[in-house]
């Protein structure tokens, strides 16, 4: 399937880009491992869907580091002849229209159970009927999951958050997209958010420059936003509490990309690459029955941490990021 889509490759360019520019960061922020690439493409004949996707992608994971425990990133570049009924049912307009898909997704779990887990993406995706471009739209956005948190990391998190918004609607675009950040990324069933949020964006198609100079911000702002962290709690002690308790809070990261993440249900329903889908998974992870960590522990603080709140509430918008280990 072949799109006239110009403006489609600037995106693939800016992805594959992105990607090995997080590589080499993460790399140098591990210091002991590197990233092992799987490049892999789509068989129609084998892909088991009633309307295979075609196209490929490059997988790159991280294992047994110094820091990670392991990091995936993905880039993909997919197209198909239809969409599942999952995702025309609100958009009837996409009915019946070719699609092609590109983006970039990376889930970081490390080893420290103080240096929080992350997860970025940042997408494109266009639909054709006849020659003519019916439906298109960015999406994207970064969030952040600590299990023993500290509140000068998230400050410094929702403010690289903010930095980035401000020449792109400034106060009124951060807050929108830190409450749907909030909103998509709760567990109903357990009534918390995954995390302490971030950014979270879809169906962004206002004028393509302009929305695509967003999804850049977004993408290069991710680095900024974390890497400062990394290098802060890396090297805080932790023993056999702090590990069991984060394969316990890992558990909660399982239930949301499995229950309620679309991207991994439309990967799943639509034919694509199960093993890339799933690179977001834990290494490792357990469930314990009714578990309630000690009132007062340390543990326990973190449910304070997973109900949205407006972090940045009594700071100017103007403020700038800040890295908080020059706090």
């Amino acid at each position: 399937m072949t799109m006239p889509l110009p403006e489609l490759e600037t995106v693939r360019d800016y992805l594959t880009g992105l990607q090995d520019r997080i590589c080499a960061a993460i790399e140098q922020a591990d210091g002991a491992a590197g990233f092992v690439e799987d490049r892999w493409a789509k068989d129609p004949a084998t892909a088991g869907a009633a309307s295979p996707i075609l196209g490929g992608g490059c997988t790159r994971i991280l294992r047994d580091g110094a820091v990670f425990e392991q990091a995936g990133i993905g880039f993909s570049d997919v197209s198909g002849s239809a969409l599942p009924p999952s995702a025309t049912a609100s958009r009837p307009e996409l009915a019946g229209a070719s699609w092609r898909a590109v983006g970039v997704s990376l889930v970081f779990h490390p080893r420290n159970p103080h240096v929080p887990t992350t997860h970025a993406n940042v997408r494109h995706f266009r639909a054709v009927r006849d020659g003519e471009t019916v439906a298109w739209w960015f999406g994207g956005g970064f969030d952040l999951t600590p299990f023993y948190p500290v509140e000068e990391d998230v400050l410094h998190w929702h403010r690289t958050a903010r930095a980035l918004c401000e020449p792109f609607g400034g106060a009124a675009r951060h807050a929108a997209h830190k409450r749907w950040c909030d909103e998509y990324f709760f567990l109903k069933h357990r009534g918390e958010t995954r995390g302490v949020g971030g950014l979270f964006f879809d169906d962004l198609h206002g004028d393509f420059d302009h929305d695509f100079g967003y999804l850049r911000a977004v993408g290069d702002g991710f680095l900024d936003a974390y890497l400062p962290i990394v290098e802060r709690r890396r090297d805080t002690p932790f023993g056999e509490r702090e590990r069991q308790f984060q394969l316990y809070r890992r558990g909660r990261y399982v239930e949301f990309n499995l229950v309620f993440d679309r991207g991994t249900l439309f990967g799943l329903q639509s034919g694509g690459r199960t093993e890339s889908i799933l690179m977001s998974l834990p290494p490792l992870v357990r469930w314990e029955y009714g578990f309630s960590p000690e009132p007062g522990s340390p543990e326990a603080r973190l449910e304070a941490y997973l109900q949205p709140r407006d972090w940045l509430a009594a700071e100017g918008p103007g403020d700038p990021p800040v890295d908080p280990g020059m706090e």
